[in-house]
């Protein structure tokens, strides 16, 4: 028997103007869902862009497609939660954790002074990891490149969240989502995020090699700066890489391990 065809909803929000007219942005989200599961998606994105901490949006936008590509099912990254007191605490310890990955303190010092001149970005930047160099500017507007195609059943979070996390909410599952497919592409050698929410701080170091390294402390409360900074290996592709993140369908599973 054919197996249910997955739809993308995607929500976008932005005040003043839309995102390409140069709007502040509000909120985005995205589920992949069955065709009877779209109603509720719709509702669930609609109610998360008029009720986002970065204020009340004057543009939204919700849209959904059928997805025929394949959808490949992975792993959640492990995860570690960091207690840290201080900002200056959490980004010494999200910058060590990237040497760990290995990319040089030159090039997360060229990766946060290229973050200061682009804080309104709707998507990721991506730096090449040995020259510092910004990839994305030559696909799509400058404004950063949208991870998109990706969820975690709810059930599934909920099980694992039972289990490893004891911290049920959207939020984080939503972070572990993306962290998890962008991680799992050979390219990827860390990324660095952290929310452009005012009223939450934590944010996170990921990759392959390390996991999920969760972080309480990475910006002032009150701050609308955010960040999300994948460093790339600019030996692969960077095209095919990119059309990846926008286009290859990901699912979450959770696996029970015994041993």
């Amino acid at each position: 028997m054919r197996e249910l065809p997955y739809y993308s909803v995607r929500m976008r929000a932005s005040k003043s103007k839309p995102h390409e007219e140069g709007g502040k942005h509000i909120s985005g989200g995205e589920q992949l869902v069955l065709f009877d599961e779209i109603r509720g998606a719709v509702d669930k994105l609609l109610l998360k862009s008029l009720t986002h901490s970065r204020g009340t949006p004057d543009f939204a936008q919700i849209q959904f497609e059928v997805v025929d590509e394949p959808i490949q099912v992975i792993s959640p990254l492990t995860i570690t939660t960091h207690i840290t007191h201080s900002v200056d605490e959490g980004q010494l310890l999200a910058q060590n954790l990237l040497m760990k990955c290995g990319v040089p303190f030159h090039i997360i010092q060229k990766a946060y002074l290229l973050m200061e001149d682009h804080a309104e970005l709707s998507g990721a930047i991506l730096i090449d990891s040995k020259t510092g160099r910004r990839l994305d500017e030559s696909h799509g507007n400058g404004k950063g490149i949208r991870v998109s195609r990706m969820d975690w059943r709810d059930e599934n979070f909920k099980k694992w969240n039972r289990e490893i996390a004891a911290n049920q909410n959207d939020r984080l599952k939503e972070a572990i989502t993306l962290a998890s497919k962008v991680s799992m592409h050979q390219a990827t050698v860390a990324e660095l995020c952290w929310s452009d929410d005012p009223d939450y701080t934590t944010g996170y170091v990921a990759s392959k090699k390390i996991g999920y390294q969760r972080i309480t402390s990475l910006k002032e409360y009150g701050d609308e700066q955010g960040c999300r900074i994948f460093f790339v290996d600019s030996s692969e592709d960077i095209t095919k890489y990119i059309d990846y993140l926008k286009k290859n369908p990901v699912l979450i599973q959770w696996e029970v391990n015994h041993d």
